[in-house]
């Protein structure tokens, strides 16, 4: 598969879509590659009624991550969709941001998997996922 890496712009890529979900959820990707991808995101706005990290945030989180990886992975001419996340949350976060790191569990040429671990200020992990992209041929948009 191509590797995207070298061309990745991080300023770009955290600046350049200012009306998605993630942008608006604060998550920040702090470092990118199609094996691992890193990235932030603030509790604080992020919770549900009792303060806490919304498990939903955290699988924004993830799959945001994820895709992002799949989406490297499968280079400039291909594009992603994910196709199944699952999440385990073990241990609340109520202040401060949790750091989520992508591993690919899988990097194949039509399925990409990968295995995001949340973890809070204090390296405690929140929350387990794991995201399975579609690898698809063109992308959106194109006439491909």
């Amino acid at each position: 598969m191509a590797d995207a890496a070298d061309r990745l712009d991080l300023t770009e890529l955290n600046e350049r879509y200012p009306d998605t979900l993630a942008h608006r959820m604060g998550i920040r990707i702090t470092e990118a590659s199609p094996q691992r991808v890193v990235g932030t995101m603030p509790v604080l706005g992020n919770t549900q009624p009792l303060g806490l990290l919304h498990g939903g945030a955290s699988c924004v989180l993830a799959e945001t991550l994820g895709s992002t990886g799949a989406a490297l992975h499968a280079g400039l001419d291909r594009s992603v969709v994910g196709i199944e996340i699952s999440a385990s949350h073990h241990r609340a976060a109520s202040a401060g941001q949790v750091t989520g790191v992508a591993t690919q569990i899988h990097g194949g040429r039509t399925l990409a998997s990968y295995e995001i671990v949340i973890t809070d200020d204090a390296g405690r992990r929140v929350c387990t996922a794991r995201l399975s992209c579609l690898v698809r041929d063109g992308v959106p948009g194109s006439s491909r």
